[in-house]
């Protein structure tokens, strides 16, 4: 079992959730973020004067899934996500030791 966090921009996120939804994705935790990368920021007007906006809005997904499912969930993502301009996120893959679904008790694939 894996836990997929990626980083996309906000205006993806509806092609990301039916593209994942479309492999048999179930789930996931959509919080709003801000960061940058390599693309820094960028630089604003505001009355008059110029500004650099350092963090940018950003959308990150965790999603916790069997091991036969990262592949696709992976390339549903990069997919959905890719614009082709600076800025377009990250997709990264962790391991997960245990899954407890609280209300049940239940663990490991089955909690998920």
């Amino acid at each position: 079992m894996k836990l997929i966090t990626a980083i996309i921009k906000p205006f993806k996120l509806e092609e990301v959730k039916q593209a994942l939804s479309e492999i048999g994705v179930e789930g996931m935790t959509v919080t709003e973020v801000k960061g940058f990368g390599r693309q820094k920021g960028h630089t604003e007007i505001y009355r008059g004067s110029e500004y650099t906006v350092d963090f940018l809005p950003k959308v990150k997904l965790d999603i916790a899934l069997p091991d036969e499912l990262i592949a696709k969930a992976i390339d549903a993502i990069e997919n959905a996500a890719k614009t082709g301009k600076i800025g377009d996120g990250k997709i990264l893959v962790s391991p997960i030791d245990d899954v407890i679904r609280i209300r049940t008790g239940e663990r490991g694939d089955t909690a998920v």
